[in-house]
């Protein structure tokens, strides 16, 4: 019965209890697995509420007990030392520009705009659901008025995720239910999505895996940051029929470690 509980507040229908325009699912997007997606995410909540109606006690929020995915060509793992600290589904846009007078220049990206959502508890007692998540947001509008809810789960706003120029990701994991950290990274290493990682609403392909370092002066005893499980995002080849600056709707798992301050 706790087990249950626990997950319908984590990742309940939201649209029980939300007007029904809200979320609104993308019916524009060029995706004909957006509905088998949503479906397959619902008759596996709806099975893990079963289960848990079962059992005694909901399972312990213990994120030393959530495991990252690894790409075919794995990431380094996290430094000796560092323990995870927080877990969040970004939804968002990866941006780009190009030069609209060269048909055959290629799209430069110039940063990305996320809504950062808690998905610490989620991680550590259901991995499979944690590893539909990214798919399934990219299959709901974002706007300004849905982005304070992913998708139909309830999970809960925990940051922001910007870039401070084109080149400096940065995260703001400060809010007023959660105090985090904040942190600005360089880019360590990357790897490629899988070949059968979600692509995105018009078809594009899932941007890169990422390990990402913070830069000193970063708070929370944030170290590392890891982007995986990546869902469209990625730009076309060329910039023909693009115009001079774009955005590609995507969504991603991001895993943040901790250990000492920065000096």
């Amino acid at each position: 019965m706790y087990a249950s509980t626990l997950l319908v507040s984590l990742l309940g229908a939201s649209t029980v209890i939300a007007a029904p325009t809200w979320p609104t699912f993308n019916w524009d997007a060029a995706k004909p697995d957006g509905l088998e997606t949503v479906s397959e995410y619902f008759n596996m909540l709806a099975s893990k509420v079963e289960l848990g109606k079962s059992m005694a006690e909901a399972p312990v929020c213990d994120l030393s007990k959530a495991q990252m995915a690894a790409a075919p060509t794995p990431l380094a793992a996290p430094s000796a030392g560092l323990v995870l600290k927080h877990v969040a589904i970004g939804r968002g846009t990866q941006n780009y520009t190009c030069d609209a007078t060269n048909a055959t220049a290629v799209p430069v990206a110039v940063g990305a705009v996320a809504t950062l959502f808690n998905a610490s508890c989620v991680a550590a007692t259901y991995p499979d659901l944690l590893g539909m998540l990214p798919k399934l947001a990219l299959q709901f509008n974002l706007t300004e008025q849905e982005d304070a809810r992913m998708g139909p789960t309830n999970l809960i706003i925990s940051g922001k995720h910007y870039f401070t120029n084109t080149t400096t990701p940065f995260f703001n994991l400060d809010t007023t239910q959660y105090q985090i950290g904040e942190a600005g990274c360089s880019k360590d290493s990357q790897t490629n999505a899988p070949d059968d990682a979600p692509k995105g609403q018009q078809g594009e392909k899932a941007v890169a895996w990422l390990r990402l370092k913070t830069h000193t002066g970063s708070t929370g005893n944030l170290q590392e940051v890891y982007r995986i499980q990546t869902a469209g995002g990625s730009p076309p080849a060329t910039c023909q029929g693009q115009p001079a600056a774009f955005e590609v709707q995507y969504s991603a798992q991001y895993w943040f470690w901790e250990g000492n301050s920065q000096s």
